[in-house]
């Protein structure tokens, strides 16, 4: 029944969304589960991006990163790198790095790989 109930659910998302990449059986759990932490983080960008504009920060844009981080780290173009340990200390964050492609090299980038403390 729950596997019923779970394809179901499943073919209206694929009605509404499509796409190649999803199937709509159960056994297609995880990548809708993959896309509700996605969403969820959605809000958490949100969250944070208003804690920074509190203490003084400008917030430009919020967007979704892919890959691999292995904690929220505040990333910087090496003009920045002090302005960097100032937002991460700010909010809390333990890891700053020098900034990688594709991100932008005139702005700090903070990628979040969950809830701050």
């Amino acid at each position: 029944r729950v596997e019923e109930e779970l394809a179901g659910i499943f073919r209206v998302y694929k009605m509404q969304w499509d796409s190649p990449n999803l199937g709509a059986t159960a056994a297609s759990y995880p990548d809708y589960a993959r896309i509700l932490e996605e969403v969820r983080g959605t809000g958490l960008a949100g969250r944070v991006a208003q804690k920074a504009g509190n203490v003084g920060w400008q917030v430009v844009g919020a967007d979704n990163w892919y890959g691999t981080i292995p904690t929220s780290t505040v990333y910087y173009p090496k003009k920045l790198e002090r302005a960097a340990k100032l937002l991460a200390l700010d909010l809390g964050i333990e890891r700053t790095a020098p900034a990688v492609e594709p991100m932008r090299m005139d702005r700090l980038t903070l990628i979040l790989t969950g809830e701050l403390g």
